[in-house]
């Protein structure tokens, strides 16, 4: 079977070769695209805190900070243009994944990448060169078209070069640059939060230019990846490339099942309206829920905004970007764990226990700043009190680290039959940005509204999804992706869904030729 389920057998196929260093090194290079997202999300929320940053480009909140020391901690940033920096980035991502899709497909994987980065490497420097918040806002956009290009291109180059049976930790490579990308951005804010000058924030800002270089210098030597050769007609250079990555001449199954996945790809008339026929509702439905709920973790309340909440709960200002590195480095590190751990004990085991611990962290925060601060937002914490607070954080980050965060890229990247692939993905990062915008917006809104309960909301929603996945998600660790068909079938839920044939996908036509 190839392309979806297209074979009805039951066996999923074993093939041939080791892993080699190339394709490690390969996919190495290919996962530095994840920096650029994450050194965005790290320095958003550090630059936001920044005092001469807000007294420049958003003086509102400075005032409202500095006229009266006592006020609600819950609603001291809230501001909408403050957020809709942050946000801004998020919109433009999720327009520029619906273009990538069609870039990726058509011109292969590498070009998307290289795109991504060069563009992101135009909005830092606008960024850093900012005179008003127009200059910020139209950097942020261009950042977000970056973004938009990698999280679309990289996550699929590395679930198709990837050997079945380390796919998981290969293309968990992309969510560890993320955090390395948030830990890096975590310690420029601390550094040059210690300018006295006060352009601290352009350094921090403008740096984002070194991870565009390394995303377009890596992409520019990057092989693409045999899939893509295939689509794009390169059969005897896609057939040399796979016995490169697999280290062995023996790839004939292997690279019979691209062909024919390519070949079936290129039947499908509209990608996106065959990904809506009801033998692609397993993978849609995983597509749109799987960001939606990453989104709902509440992780983004942590990375982009870490600074100013531990500013908002008593922190000092350098304080909070100390608490914000101290999490960035829990984040790495636990990223490291779901490396090893994927493909050892599964994606559903490392979901259903990051969700139990995160559900039981942000309860006790919640508690913990409800007892503190109450309704009125008006207290303080004691340096035991913050302590604990930044401990069941660390929890709280290092068990998505190693659940939500790495198998939010890397199961939906891993699902989708090759010729609704560029759309499924398209799909996966659109409602990822969508629901990382609406929180973005939302949040310091959200948090002077909520107050505590924000922490509970967020709990609830952990909830639903660590039920979701324990009912509808199958597992697909070592499945050889063009295979991955065969474990809808056999899911107890999804198998009642599944058309009993694939007669249902919308082809071209024969053409009589006369």
């Amino acid at each position: 079977m190839a392309g979806g389920g297209f074979a009805q057998t039951g066996v999923v196929k074993d093939y041939a070769g080791k892993v080699t260093l190339f394709v490690v090194f390969t996919c190495i290079v290919a996962a530095t695209g994840g920096l650029i997202f994450g050194y965005d999300i790290g320095i958003s929320g550090g630059v936001t805190s920044m005092d001469p940053f807000l007294k420049r480009f958003f003086p509102s909140v400075y005032d409202k900070m500095q006229a009266d020391k006592n006020t609600n901690q819950y609603c001291k940033f809230d501001s909408q243009l403050l957020t809709t920096f942050t946000s801004s980035l998020y919109v433009a991502g999720l327009i520029a994944s619906f273009f990538a899709a069609t870039v990726t497909r058509v011109f292969g994987r590498k070009p998307s990448m290289l795109f991504g980065g060069m563009t992101f490497l135009v909005g830092a420097a606008i960024n850093g060169a900012a005179k008003d918040v127009a200059m910020l806002i139209i950097g942020r956009i261009l950042l977000g078209i970056g973004v938009g290009f990698a999280n679309q291109s990289v996550p699929v180059y590395l679930s198709e070069m990837a050997p079945p049976k380390i796919r998981g930790a290969l293309n968990i490579g992309f969510q560890l640059f993320i955090t390395i990308g948030i830990l890096v951005a975590n310690l420029v804010n601390y550094g040059t939060n210690k300018i006295k000058a006060g352009w601290g924030w352009r350094l921090s800002l403008a740096l984002a230019a070194v991870p565009a270089i390394i995303m377009t210098v890596g992409s520019i030597f990057l092989p693409d990846t045999p899939n893509s050769l295939i689509e794009r007609g390169h059969h005897e250079k896609a057939r040399r490339m796979l016995q490169r990555i697999r280290g062995t001449t023996h790839v004939e199954e292997e690279y019979q099942d691209l062909v024919l996945a390519s070949e079936t790809s290129k039947q499908v008339k509209h990608p996106w309206a065959n990904i809506l026929k009801k033998k692609y509702r397993p993978q849609l439905v995983m597509a749109l829920a799987i960001p939606f709920f990453q989104q709902l973790t509440g992780i983004n309340v942590i990375m982009f905004y870490a600074p100013v909440l531990f500013k908002t709960i008593g922190f000092g200002s350098n304080a909070s970007l100390v608490s914000a590195v101290i999490t960035g480095g829990v984040n790495v590190v636990a990223t490291l764990v779901s490396i090893y751990s994927v493909d050892k004990y599964g994606r559903r085991f490392l979901f259903l226990e990051g969700g139990v611990q995160m559900f039981i962290c942000q309860v006790i925060i919640g508690i913990i700043l409800g007892d503190k601060f109450g309704l009125s937002g008006k207290g303080s914490l004691s340096k035991s009190e913050a302590d604990l607070v930044v401990f069941f954080i660390c929890l709280y980050v290092s068990a998505f680290a190693w659940s939500w965060g790495p198998l939010g890229w890397l199961v939906p990247s891993e699902i989708f039959p090759l010729e609704i692939r560029s759309a499924g993905q398209s799909i996966n990062v659109s409602v990822n940005l969508l629901f990382t915008f609406a929180i973005a917006q939302a949040f310091l809104a959200m948090l002077c509204h909520f107050k505590f309960g924000l922490f509970f909301f967020f709990a609830g929603w952990v909830l639903i999804m660590t039920t979701f996945i324990f009912f509808l998600l199958p597992e697909t660790k070592n499945i050889p992706i063009e295979e991955m068909t065969l474990v809808w079938r056999k899911h107890w839920f999804w198998k009642r869904i599944l058309p009993a044939d694939d007669g249902d996908v919308e082809m071209e036509k024969p053409k009589t030729v006369t």
